[in-house]
């Protein structure tokens, strides 16, 4: 399959593709910044590994998402 040009997409196409961009870089910002405000001790892992992975890796939003939701650790009662 070929690649196609911007200028090649539909209307819908390239809407869908700026409005996909655009929560992926919500995700990315909303977790980055909760990263950021966690101790190392507050996270699954080490610290770097998900700062490259959240600033380098193109996932479609769904690294943040796994951070989000497994990355944290919960607060113990």
């Amino acid at each position: 399959m070929a690649k196609k040009k911007w200028s090649d997409l539909s209307r819908g196409q390239k809407g869908t593709a700026i409005a996909v961009s655009a929560v992926d870089a919500g995700l990315r910002v909303w977790a980055g910044q909760d990263l950021a405000s966690r101790s190392a001790a507050e996270v699954n892992g080490p610290k770097w590994a998900w700062a490259t992975g959240l600033s380098l890796v193109n996932s479609m939003g769904i690294l943040p998402v796994i951070y989000l939701l497994r990355g944290r650790k919960t607060p113990q009662a």
